[in-house]
């Protein structure tokens, strides 16, 4: 049996593509195994949201070929896509596919077999000319808790930092029969959280400029949450503007709906904002999560901040500060800015220099982690439906860990409750500062 090793980087789309691609390898004959062993086949689903994203995209194609150097390197995704000319010159790639022709690689490797081909055979489409969404149908995935579902692929936003308009095209959408029917499939296999994922989720069901007023998304969530076998819906991040009064409304109906919503807010000054391109303002961000906490009781909102943008004074950051102060986030992901050739902000005047990046970067993690404590402190006393994933040893002690629907992590004692399933739970402490106490109640 020929045996395939898989390497994911980048974000929750990609992982629903390595999925895909390694389901894919399964039903065709292949033996999945870990990336540190030998393999016949390495498959490396890159990224390129960061210079470091492509450094690592590198070095693990690099990694695979070092391992065996008789093996077939496929390198796939978004640096594939963004650095064709540079990957078509590696001696290490043997195929590369760019986005949009993943479901393609079992018939991209058995060509390149059977003809004999040169390194660096394979499919690059002009991701910019193309409407069509890939067509992908997911029937396992590794987590038998959790399951992410692509509903969407694409972006167009443009933000000035961002090359991924550039890596995965135009915004397109799934087909709502098909994702129903992949996540009724899953639920028969025992999963029971699905997290709707894509390039830009918000533009679910939008063509062209997203005005976000016909809202497909909320029809969606709507039709998903009917489904028997579903226990909790998730989505992974939102475009601030597509939370109006009549979404937040919507939306708040659903039982199975978890409040936990990211939003990415990037910076929460206007002045960074624009020549971000963002496309909302601060108040209208702010607007948007004083109207989830209106129909949520005390949800989970947590977003994106980019500290040292180019341009950005101490002023424009100290009001940065002060607004993820003022809507005090459960958690805040926080990056520094790393220049991208090819974007508009890598040529913008006012490049902030490292230092003063960490030290800005520092204080927003200070910050973050005083909010999400306070954030977590608020569920002592609460009693919670908790989906347990996996054991952990803490002081010697084995507990079992899960999530509540706002993505509070919570350990029991592990003979208390069982992986894959729901118990309520009394959060009565914190067992760590990102682990909370807890028991059945």
């Amino acid at each position: 049996m020929k045996t395939v090793a898989f390497h994911n980087l980048g974000c929750k789309v990609n992982d629903y593509e390595t999925d895909i691609m390694q389901q894919n390898f399964k039903e065709n004959g292949f033996l999945v195994v870990p990336f540190t062993q030998k393999a016949d086949v390495y498959v490396i689903n890159t990224c390129t949201v960061t210079n470091i994203a492509d450094r690592k995209s590198r070095q693990m194609i690099h990694r695979a070929k070092k391992t065996n150097p008789e093996a077939v390197v496929i390198a796939v995704g978004c640096y594939v896509q963004t650095a064709g000319k540079e990957v078509l010159k590696d001696e290490c790639i043997d195929i590369a596919i760019g986005n949009n022709k993943k479901a393609d690689i079992l018939n991209i490797l058995n060509e390149y077999i059977k003809e004999n081909r040169p390194a660096s055979f394979g499919s690059i489409i002009d991701i910019n000319q193309t409407s069509e969404y890939e067509s992908m149908f997911l029937t396992h995935t590794a987590d038998r808790t959790r399951a992410y579902i692509k509903i969407q692929d694409g972006c167009n936003q443009f933000c000035t930092y961002c090359l991924i308009p550039f890596a995965r095209g135009r915004a397109r959408s799934r087909d709502e029969e098909s994702i129903l029917k992949e996540i009724e499939g899953l639920t028969k296999e025992g999963y029971k959280e699905f997290v709707l994922t894509g390039i830009h989720v918000s533009s679910y069901g939008v063509s062209g400029t997203a005005d976000f007023k016909d809202n497909k998304l909320a029809d969606l969530l709507e039709a998903i949450n009917k489904l028997p076998g579903v226990k909790r819906i998730r989505l992974s991040s939102l475009e601030p503007r597509v939370v109006t009064e009549e979404f937040a409304k919507r939306i708040s109906k659903l039982e199975k709906l978890c409040p936990h919503f990211h939003l990415s807010l990037q910076s929460g000054c206007d002045e960074t904002l624009k020549r971000m391109n963002r496309h909302y303002t601060s108040d209208e961000f702010l607007s948007g999560v004083k109207l989830l906490r209106k129909y949520f009781d005390d949800p989970a909102i947590t977003t994106d901040i980019i500290a040292g943008f180019p341009g950005e004074t101490e002023e424009e950051f100290e009001k940065c500060f002060d607004f993820a102060k003022e809507v005090s986030f459960y958690e805040m992901h926080i990056f520094k800015y790393s220049r991208r050739k090819g974007t508009v902000a890598d040529k913008m005047p006012g490049q902030v220099k490292d230092e003063i990046k960490e030290q800005r970067s520092h204080r927003l993690i200070t910050l973050r982690d005083e909010l999400s404590k306070q954030y977590r402190a608020r569920q002592i006393g609460k009693v919670k439906p908790v989906l347990f994933e996996e054991e952990i040893t803490v002081n010697g002690k084995k507990y079992l860990t899960g999530h509540t629907p706002e993505y509070v992590k919570v350990a029991v004692e592990a003979s208390d409750a069982a992986a894959n399933e729901i118990f309520d739970v009394s959060v009565d402490d914190f067992l760590s500062d990102e682990l909370m106490a807890g028991s059945l109640h």
